[in-house]
C-alpha cells in the first residue's frame, strides 16, 4: 500500500475511532445537565456528570475527528502527516492503556501504526527518488 493510502485509510480509522467512541459513550443522562449549566459550579452530587463530560465531548473526539480530516486532507494532496504525529498518537494511546488497562484506547494503534509506516514508506522513496 502506498504512503498516501496509507494515510487516507489513518484518517478515516481515526473519524470511524471517534464515531464509535460517540455512540458507545453517548447514551447516558448527563447530557441534560450539560446543557443546562450544570457544571459550571462543582460539587460531588455532579462529578459523575463532569466526569462523563471529559470522556465525551471535552475528550479527545473533537480533536481526534479533526486530526483524521486533515490526515486525509494531506493525503488528498499527495502528502503523509509528519512522523511525530504516529509516533505522538502510539505514545498517547500506551500510556493511557497503561493507566486504565485494557480498552477503546488499543484502537488507536491502528492508526497510530498506519501514519508511522506511511512516513517511512514516504521517506524511503524520496531517499531512492
Amino acid at each position: 500500500m502506498t504512503p498516501v493510502k496509507l494515510s487516507q485509510w489513518a484518517g478515516r480509522s481515526l473519524i470511524i475511532i471517534a464515531a464509535l467512541h460517540t455512540v458507545v459513550t453517548g447514551i447516558h443522562p448527563f447530557w441534560i445537565t450539560w446543557f443546562s449549566g450544570g457544571l459550571w459550579t462543582f460539587s460531588m452530587e455532579k462529578a459523575s456528570a463532569l466526569t462523563a463530560f471529559w470522556a465525551l465531548p471535552g475528550g479527545f473526539v473533537v480533536t481526534m475527528v479533526l486530526l483524521g480530516l486533515l490526515v486525509i486532507h494531506l493525503a488528498k494532496r499527495g502528502e503523509v502527516a509528519p512522523g511525530y504525529v504516529g509516533w505522538a498518537l502510539l505514545g498517547w494511546s500506551v500510556v493511557c492503556v497503561a493507566i486504565i488497562g485494557v480498552s477503546g484506547f488499543l484502537t488507536a494503534l491502528v492508526p497510530a501504526g498506519m501514519l508511522i509506516t506511511a512516513n517511512i514508506k514516504a521517506r524511503r522513496r524520496s531517499a531512492v527518488g
